[in-house]
């Protein structure tokens, strides 16, 4: 009995030391001992943000960890970030399969955003032509934005100026947009399914801050909290998903070739081709769903909360609010509705939708990346498999680029003449070939729904006499701390 006690003794003490310095060769230096089974997880906070500038501030521009039994680099600067998506972009486009999501809900590695190799290369080829045809980057999908901002300023102005969380309406709001693409229809501010399914996207976002510990540590399920955050992220998954296989279901059945008025028709067309003439294609109903999955939380999630963002900061600044209006006052007038046809002379709002981007860092840490195969990088040799986190907080925020970067300052994007400065580091959508698939849309979005509301209304705090201190919610995608405000409509 004792020898074998002391055999199974040498086996755990071996294992725990091979565990102690096992490291690929050239790996980027970590911070601490990557103790068993957890690595760094120990080390981690629950928002890590001011954790990683720390971290790349002794460790340099690219640091390594262990998580579980994971490898993952972090990229904390605009030239190896850039090296990496945009020179290293076919080594460094994978996403991962072995999230606690992906390894719990069906299918979430299809789609756009986390397919990998020649599935998502067509995958975004086909959804991109799909959205030009629908009007992307055209006045035809201007002329449909307009429309729903019509809407949100009816509703906004029955409110009289009362305080309100509009934090819901904008989601709606801006869901609309996309949902009339994908499915050719939009839904009522009051309907009660919409307003769930819009409501079960912020849990998503809000849930994933903590979800990190569960995508490198599975067994944490068991687990009171883990297991009851696990089940909640699984239901919003199946839940979204039934959501989506329902209205496919449904358009499905009105397929008719010659009358391709939504996404998902257009998409079906696209796959019968294909199938008719028995080209290869990864092109299936299973792949559209997470599709429609993919579009209703992308097309609705950033831009309405960006929003939300400058809502925030006008209330922390109202001097920039005055000059908004001032600039819409004199170059668009106060009888129509702004157009993007304004857009170059309204260099202002330009820039303060810049700066809301960047100080908002509204997806802080993009979607992580896979490593396809070794790749040398900055130095280092970030090995197959290995996670990548383009940390885009850290560039948004980067002293040596902004100067003042934790200061709102819309004039930073403005030079001496006015004239609007744009900034190759300003990269809220990332860059390389995983870039955000919606920043045309985002962009347009964001300038119309901004321009109107700020013509049509002045936003003031809920309580005058309470001042609103900077603080957000860090999450999937980063939110302000939930704030009322009155939206108070302007004299004409």
């Amino acid at each position: 009995m004792e020898v074998t006690s002391l055999l199974a003794l040498a086996v755990v003490v071996t294992s725990i030391l091979y565990w102690l310095i096992k490291k690929p060769n050239n790996l980027p230096p970590s911070p601490g001992i990557a103790l068993p089974i957890v690595g760094h997880l120990y080390l981690i906070e629950r928002d890590p943000r001011q954790q990683f500038k720390k971290w790349s501030q002794k460790l340099g521009d690219v640091f390594s960890l262990k998580l579980g039994q994971e490898t993952v680099v972090v990229l904390n600067s605009f030239e190896v970030i850039k090296e990496a998506l945009v020179k290293h972009g076919d080594s460094l486009s994978d996403r991962s399969t072995r999230s606690f999501v992906a390894r719990n809900v069906p299918h979430v590695s299809k789609g756009i955003i986390f397919s990998s190799g020649t599935d998502w290369k067509e995958q975004r080829t086909v959804s991109l032509s799909i959205l030009r045809k629908f009007g992307l980057g055209k006045n035809i999908l201007a002329e449909k934005i307009a429309e729903e901002i019509k809407i949100l300023l009816k509703k906004l102005a029955s409110e009289n100026g009362k305080p309100i969380q509009i934090r819901g309406l904008l989601n709606i709001s801006v869901s609309n947009i996309i949902c009339s693409i994908i499915f050719g229809r939009r839904f009522d501010f009051d309907d009660p399914k919409f307003n769930y399914l819009t409501a079960l996207l912020n849990d998503s976002v809000r849930l994933n801050s903590g979800v990190m510990r569960l995508n490198f540590l599975p067994f944490l399920t068991y687990l009171p909290n883990y297991k009851t955050l696990g089940k909640k992220l699984i239901s919003i998954g199946n839940e979204l998903r039934a959501f989506s296989e329902s209205m496919v279901r449904e358009i499905k059945k009105k397929y008719d070739p010659n009358n391709l008025d939504n996404y998902i028709v257009a998409y079906v067309h696209e796959m019968e081709k294909k199938r008719q003439l028995n080209q290869p294609t990864y092109l299936n109903e299973i792949s559209l769903v997470r599709h429609i999955d993919n579009l209703f939380l992308a097309g609705t999630e950033t831009t309405s909360t960006t929003i939300l963002w400058a809502l925030y900061f006008v209330l922390l600044h109202p001097d920039t609010q005055n000059k908004i209006y001032q600039e819409i006052k004199e170059y668009v007038g106060l009888g129509r509705a702004p157009t993007m046809s304004d857009k170059p002379q309204l260099k202002y709002l330009n820039a303060f939708i810049m700066e809301t981007q960047r100080l908002s860092s509204l997806v802080p840490f993009s979607v992580i990346h896979v490593c396809a195969q070794d790749t040398v990088l900055n130095g280092f040799t970030i090995p197959e498999g290995a996670q990548v986190i383009p940390n885009l907080d850290a560039v948004l925020k980067d002293k040596k680029i902004w100067g003042d970067p934790e200061n709102f300052r819309p004039e930073r994007f403005l030079d001496e003449q006015g004239n609007l400065i744009k900034r190759e580091e300003l990269i809220p959508f990332s860059i390389g070939r995983r870039i955000c698939l919606g920043e045309s849309l985002a962009k347009m979005e964001l300038f119309l729904f901004l321009s109107s509301m700020f013509q049509r209304f002045e936003f003031l705090p809920a309580d005058p006499n309470h001042c609103l201190s900077r603080k957000d919610v860090f999450g999937g995608a980063v939110s302000p701390a939930p704030f009322d405000v009155r939206c108070v409509t302007r004299l004409q």
